[in-house]
C-alpha cells in the first residue's frame, strides 16, 4: 500500500516538474522580446510546390487535398537579428527548431486556412507560403503578427534582396 501511494506520488511529481520545464522554457524564449504564435507546416504537401503564387488583394481559400490540416506544428517565433528562430511549443530543447534568415525567405502568398487546416492551426491565423532557401514553406500567424513578419522582412539592410508579395 505504502510502495502504491509513493509510486503515484513521484508520477504526480514528474508530470507537475514537466509542466514547469514547458512553463519555464516558454518565459526564457518570450523574455527577450519579439515573439510571436506561429504555425508550421513540416510535411508540405506535394502541390505546394508548383502552384502558382497567389495575388494580394484577398486571400484565397486554401486548396483541398488529402493532407489538408496535416504537417501543422504549434511553435513560437522570435526575431533575432536578420533571422526568425521557430521553436516548437511542445517540446524541452533550449535551442530553435528552425532559423529562418531574413535573406533567404522570399514570400508568395497568403491564404486563409479552410477544411481540417481550420481546425489545425490558432483562430484568427492567416497561412503565409513562402520560399525558403528554394524550398516551399507555409507559416500560420494571427493578422497582427503577419503585419509585424512583412515590415520586419520589408525592413532589410540596404543592399539585401527581400521579395513581399
Amino acid at each position: 500500500m505504502v510502495l502504491a501511494l509513493v509510486v503515484c506520488a513521484v508520477v504526480v511529481a514528474v508530470g507537475v516538474v514537466g509542466l514547469v520545464v514547458f512553463a519555464l522554457r516558454r518565459r526564457l524564449i518570450q523574455r527577450v522580446g519579439g515573439t510571436f504564435d506561429c504555425s508550421l507546416r513540416l510535411k508540405m504537401p506535394v502541390h505546394a510546390a508548383v502552384a502558382p503564387p497567389l495575388s494580394d488583394d484577398e486571400p484565397a481559400p486554401a486548396p483541398t487535398s488529402p493532407v489538408d490540416g496535416k504537417g501543422w506544428v504549434f511553435g513560437i517565433s522570435r526575431y533575432s537579428g536578420d533571422s526568425i528562430e521557430w521553436f516548437r511549443v511542445f517540446s524541452y530543447a533550449p535551442r530553435p527548431r528552425r532559423v529562418l534568415p531574413r535573406a533567404e525567405i522570399e514570400v508568395l502568398g497568403r491564404r486563409y486556412p479552410a477544411g481540417q487546416e481550420e481546425l489545425a492551426l490558432l483562430s484568427g491565423s492567416v497561412v503565409l507560403r513562402c520560399l525558403h532557401r528554394g524550398a516551399p514553406l507555409e507559416l500560420a500567424m494571427s493578422e497582427d503578427a503577419l503585419t509585424g513578419f512583412l515590415a520586419w522582412l520589408e525592413a532589410a539592410p540596404p543592399g539585401q534582396r527581400v521579395n513581399v508579395a
